[in-house]
């Protein structure tokens, strides 16, 4: 199981991966980005999806846990 239900990107490997958004640039999968994304998700949207996720409010030590989560899933080299 990859994390993915089709409606957003895979959460396997996505830390410190680079993805392409909508309408141009990038993104870098860190603490910041997942941070945004989760505040306001709206703002910067991945290639290939649909702006569907609700702004979440995450107490901080929910956060952190949601970090440390995706860390643990980078794909070892």
């Amino acid at each position: 199981e990859d994390g993915s239900d089709g409606i957003g990107p895979s959460v396997k490997g996505l830390w410190g991966r680079t993805e392409k958004l909508v309408g141009g640039g990038t993104a870098t999968v860190d603490e910041n980005y997942v941070r945004e994304s989760i505040v306001a998700p709206g703002k910067k949207i991945v290639d290939g999806y649909d702006d569907l996720m609700p702004p979440s409010p995450l107490e901080e030590r929910e956060l952190l846990a949601l970090v440390a989560y995706l860390q643990s899933l980078k794909e070892q080299p």
